[in-house]
């Protein structure tokens, strides 16, 4: 590792283990736990929810109309589909884990690299990348245009404007806006349900907030609000090996050095359906989840049944979808 690099990792452990001493400094009081709960409900356009549902379902947003938004977001594995790295049109494999689409709203940016400010912006990711959907608007356009139904649709709602790239994204959008996961266990638990966790979920939830998580993962989706560095204290990129372009995540955008190996803190919603994890796609498991971000976040060792805990409240996170528990997809194939 060159000076400048030394440099700039030294820095980013002095400033989390300020974050984390911050923490244990103050505490969390009762009535300001750094989780908040998901609301019950959301102010979308319902015709334009149903239209969004429509197009993220359409294998026509592909070159060779072969996969559409939902082969890698499916719904009932999560928002993703339990792939390490997903394979788009002509089985190309992509570049990085598929991150899931539920509560994608309370991002405050979109990909693992954070290069899309809004769900509009990010549609264009999958649209154009040639290992996800390989195509351009004009062939998008051409294929939608031509089905009067669905041009019927677009008119009712951008009467001014019908299908455009714009209006698709728009819906789109809406579509992935609605898809929320409220209800969880542990939102339940915040509203007052005093009987809703057991004692040793409540105990993980404790552990969570004692050893730090919570500097990283908190806030209405767990997570998803702030880049951290992958590998705080530690390199976990050259211990893992086989290194690629898309370790440099956040570095990728901005071409910052202090950028190298910076993501997108991921949610940790619904995160017992999401296996495996990552922007690698490399933990097979929350275990496995859990011992990395232990050893190369925290930069120290937990004891087992601390771990245990922890992974029965992350169990807690899992919320429901139209009033649907997602819990019992969990263990499906």
């Amino acid at each position: 590792m060159d000076h400048q690099s030394t440099t700039i990792s030294l820095h980013r452990q002095i400033q989390f283990l300020g974050l984390l001493a911050a923490l244990a400094t103050c505490g969390w009081a009762t009535a300001q736990e750094p989780i908040t709960p998901i609301p019950a409900g959301t102010q979308e356009n319902p015709l334009k929810v149903d239209l969004g549902r429509k197009l993220f379902n359409d294998t026509r947003l592909s070159s060779d109309n072969s996969i559409s938004c939902a082969s890698c977001h499916e719904v009932k594995k999560g928002g993703a589909d339990r792939q390490a790295l997903s394979s788009g049109v002509q089985g190309r494999q992509g570049k990085v884990n598929t991150p899931t689409v539920l509560n994608s709203r309370y991002n405050f940016r979109q990909f693992w690299d954070g290069r899309a400010a809004s769900l509009e912006e990010q549609v264009k990711g999958p649209l154009h990348d040639p290992n996800e959907m390989n195509t351009t608007w004009a062939q998008v356009l051409g294929k939608l245009s031509a089905d009067a139904a669905l041009s019927a649709e677009f008119k009712v709602l951008y009467p001014n404007t019908g299908i455009n790239a714009s209006n698709i994204a728009d819906a789109l959008a809406s579509y992935q806006r609605a898809l929320i996961t409220p209800n969880a266990r542990f939102d339940r638990h915040l509203r007052g349900d005093k009987n809703v966790l057991s004692q040793d979920e409540l105990r993980g939830y404790q552990l969570f907030k004692s050893y730090g998580c919570v500097a990283c993962h908190q806030g209405v989706n767990v997570g998803g609000n702030m880049f951290q560095t992958f590998g705080v204290m530690g390199d976990y990129f050259s211990q893992r090996g086989q290194p690629s372009d898309a370790d440099l995540g956040r570095y990728n955008v901005t071409k910052n050095p202090d950028d190298k190996h910076v993501f997108k803190v991921p949610s940790l919603r619904n995160v017992a359906l999401t296996a495996p994890y990552f922007h690698d796609g490399s933990a097979k498991t929350l275990e496995d989840a859990v011992d990395v971000m232990f050893r190369y976040q925290l930069g120290r060792s937990a004891p087992e049944l601390d771990k245990k805990y922890i992974i029965k409240f992350l169990h807690t996170l899992t919320g429901e979808l139209d009033g649907q528990p997602l819990e019992h997809w969990a263990q499906e194939p």
